[in-house]
């Protein structure tokens, strides 16, 4: 690993001559790429180089501010289940800028990628000695061309080293089928030509054969749902794109079954060490944990962006941060199921919202794990007391969130695509397919994870005895396991139901028959100018304050994706807008 980060560091001064921030990327030029990649060891400088590009798809402000910055063109779940009120994504309220970060980054990277591809074919040497190092391009390659897809989605693609005034940059947009083939071609390409099987500790966070194999199972999932829920509509006039999702839905499968059988992923569970918070220190793991472990007995990571105290730091800490960015709202609490597998509306073991401790008895682990821990016996504040017109709730999210922390230097590292997505990957794409699954495939899939967190497994008799929606229940599971990790927005958009969820109104605590409701010192009714409702809860239908009026949350089909960046559109006329914006 300090092998990479010393090379990491060299590239830049080699490569970039000059300071490079995660936000602020100038393209290789040409006097340096003349006298760069004449040995193997140069093309390993400049792929390690690429994966500085993977902070452009995790929280590269966090670390400092909490502020979390996604990069595949989704908002984190900022725009969804907490402090969507902030955030314009969210509301709907998306206006075409004249520039976009994400996209200059994403093509900036792009060439970087393609720079190298073309050396490759110019190199003099021994093609096995850089095989590994070409396919990591077309890894990447593939991996931002995905990004600019889930933002954009159809854009102009980005296979070769472009000339100032070629007659290519002035082109039309290709279609989002178009880009979905070059991903997974791209991809293909990566696994057949160089990337290893088995990438040893001394290589942590370096793409393997079944990291490249999982993300395409994640590309094919997503393309495939979106193609059968939302189709062709939201793209730009005369795409052209063909809807393929049938066969999408069922290569998924394939590919995240290959990964489950053969890439040596595990679910990290230490529950019998840990107390059951196994969830609590997968994602702060650097070994402080009671039981001392370390990132080295993490074998759920896939793809992850690295961090050394020494070498690459995060920079700030994140450590017991609060506030009403990380709170949590009602539907995603309410999400979580009580540990006998039952939603709190239906389980006898829930214990209602009286105290704000008593939601948190006899439910999933992976609530404790997020929101809080050593729940006091008979109620009492969780992390905080009372609530305010700037917090969802009292409950703040504590998932990448140290008790620990050197200086503001956090060495733990970032999941950009972990073990547990691909189980979920396998059993909602088989349950696409087949419009079933079976209780074996829910064993080898979604009960590994459910046996993490407690929660009783899923079968399909105990869905028909409890009156419960199979697919309904699959996606629950992606949305309280993969929670804060980038994917919730996106997930929503590629069901087809962003509207529908995003265009209610935002709730925080429940008022009516709990702690607050006769406590001045916990709940302040003046400051919350939206008031209370009438909300479907675990206990029926009580008051719960409003945070967000559903008159200002006006997300429509047209917000499923971001607006080309009109800078783009005035150099190239050829290249059309987004509907609606």
């Amino acid at each position: 690993m300090k092998k990479i980060l010393i090379l990491f560091s060299a590239v830049i001064l080699l490569l970039m001559g000059c300071e490079s921030t995660f936000l602020d990327l100038d393209p290789l030029d040409a006097t340096t790429e003349s006298a760069f990649f004449n040995s193997p060891d140069d093309f390993e400088a400049a792929a390690n180089d690429f994966y500085r590009g993977l902070q452009s798809h995790s929280p590269t402000n966090a670390y400092g501010g909490g502020s979390w910055n996604s990069g595949f063109g989704d908002i984190t779940d900022f725009g969804t289940d907490f402090n969507a009120w902030v955030q314009p994504a969210g509301q709907g309220a998306t206006t075409v800028g004249n520039t976009d970060v994400y996209w200059h980054n994403w093509y900036a990277y792009l060439r970087e990628a393609n720079i190298l591809i073309q050396k490759a074919e110019e190199y003099e040497g021994d093609p096995s000695d850089i095989s590994r190092h070409v396919a990591e391009a077309y890894f990447f390659r593939a991996w931002h061309h995905f990004a600019l897809l889930r933002r954009f989605g159809g854009v102009p693609l980005a296979t070769k080293v472009f000339d100032v005034g070629e007659e290519a940059l002035y082109g039309p947009r290709n279609s989002r089928y178009e880009v979905v083939e070059q991903i997974l071609a791209d991809l293909d390409l990566a696994m057949a030509t160089g990337l290893p099987n088995v990438v040893p500790e001394s290589e942590m966070g370096k793409i393997g054969k079944y990291a490249a194999e999982a993300f395409k199972a994640e590309v094919l999932l997503f393309e495939g749902t979106w193609g059968k829920y939302v189709g062709t509509t939201t793209d730009f006039e005369g795409s052209g794109s063909a809807n393929n999702s049938d066969t999408y839905i069922s290569q998924a499968v394939t590919a995240a079954k290959s990964v489950m059988d053969n890439g040596g992923y595990e679910i990290w569970n230490y529950n019998d060490q840990l107390d059951n918070l196994s969830y609590r220190h997968l994602f702060i793991l650097d070994g402080s944990n009671d039981a001392g472990l370390g990132k080295s007995t993490n074998k759920e990571y896939i793809i992850q962006s690295v961090f050394d105290s020494e070498l690459k730091t995060p920079g700030g800490n994140f450590s017991h941060t609060t506030g009403g960015r990380n709170s949590p709202s009602r539907h995603i609490l309410d999400l979580f199921l009580s540990l006998d597998g039952l939603p709190i509306e239906k389980s006898p073991l829930f214990q209602g919202y009286y105290l704000m401790t008593d939601q948190f008895i006899d439910r999933d682990y992976r609530m404790i794990s997020y929101f809080g821990e050593n729940l006091p016996e008979g109620g009492g504040s969780l992390i905080m007391t009372g609530i305010s017109s700037t917090n969802l709730s009292p409950i703040i999210c504590r998932k990448f969130r140290a008790e620990t922390f050197q200086d503001g230097r956090e060495t733990f590292n970032y999941p950009q695509l972990r073990y547990a997505e691909v189980l979920l990957t396998y059993a909602e794409a088989l349950y696409e397919r087949d419009g079933a699954i079976s209780d074996a495939d829910l064993d080898i899939s979604i009960n590994i994870l459910r046996e993490r967190a407690g929660v009783a497994p899923l079968t399909n008799a105990f869905v028909t005895t409890n009156s419960l929606d199979m697919l309904e229940e699959i996606r629950r599971e992606r949305s309280v396991e993969l929670y804060m990790e980038n994917n919730r927005f996106n997930d929503l958009n590629r069901w087809g139901i962003a509207e529908e969820v995003l265009g209610q109104d935002l709730i925080g605590e429940v008022i009516e028959g709990t702690e607050y409701e006769t406590n001045p010192a916990l709940y302040n009714p003046a400051a919350y100018i939206y008031g209370t409702k009438k909300v479907e809860t675990g206990v029926g239908l009580v008051d719960a304050v409003i945070i967000d009026p559903a008159n200002v949350r006006n997300y429509s089909l047209k917000n499923y994706l971001f607006p080309i960046p009109s800078a783009q559109i005035v150099l190239n006329p050829a290249m059309k807008q987004n509907p609606g914006y």
